[in-house]
């Protein structure tokens, strides 16, 4: 971790606000906190914090309004926090750009865990040497996957379900993002149809050291891809 890494704290609740800062600070990062969406969304316009823990609840703007400007400004990650189990799907969306989750009540240690994660996978995707040398390519003209220089054929839509994965490294997809997303008539699919393809995917894409899988599930939320 950079001693100079800033994380911007959105939160209304301010006991809740400064316990995830007090955590924040012990673990070397520094931090500023808003308590009005309005505020937060001012300051992101002139300033550029290395990651955004944003409730969805505020005062002035609320977060999903705040993520989507912060679209429109500069990639940087987003962890939203939540009480509102339905907009779980919503967030995870790239319509929305959120990274990560963590759903009310939560574990201020819980919060810095997922801040050190995706600050280590938006350090990957700057940095491709990180994500050991290219080591899974797409081919999108024959829809090869490339896995350590062992190529792989995929059907179409298993192509088009892993491309989409793989363009995100750690974001979670949920299914029925994957459903509106990959296949041309969604009402014609099902849940089950994802899990099935998802499970081919992973038979084919097999790491050498057998200890790494490409995709991972997510229990109650869908499936993400991780770099090996």
């Amino acid at each position: 971790m950079i001693p100079e890494t800033l994380i911007c704290i959105v939160e209304d609740e301010i006991d809740l606000a400064q316990l995830v800062d007090d955590y924040l600070s012990a673990n070397g990062y520094r931090t500023i906190q808003f308590q009005r969406g309005d505020d937060a969304d001012l300051w992101l316009q002139s300033n550029r914090p290395d990651l955004i823990l944003l409730d969805l609840m505020l005062p002035g703007i609320d977060g999903l309004q705040i993520c989507k400007n912060q679209q429109h400004r500069h990639s940087t990650p987003i962890i939203m926090m939540t009480a509102k189990v339905e907009e779980i799907d919503r967030l995870l969306g790239l319509e929305l750009g959120a990274d990560d989750y963590i759903c009310k009540p939560f574990s201020p240690r819980e919060v810095v865990a997922r801040v050190k994660a995706v600050l280590r996978r938006s350090a990957q995707q700057a940095n491709p040497q990180v994500e050991n040398d290219n080591a899974v390519i797409l081919d999108e003209q024959s829809q090869i996957v490339s896995v350590f220089a062992n190529n792989i054929e995929l059907t179409t839509i298993e192509f088009k379900l892993f491309a989409l994965l793989y363009a995100q490294p750690g974001r979670i997809f949920s299914r029925e993002y994957i459903l509106d997303n990959i296949y041309q008539d969604y009402r014609v699919v099902s849940d089950r149809t994802v899990d099935s393809h998802i499970k081919k995917l992973r038979k084919k894409l097999i790491v050498p050291d057998q200890q790494h899988e490409l995709i991972r599930s997510v229990y109650g939320s869908g499936y993400k891809y991780e770099a090996p």
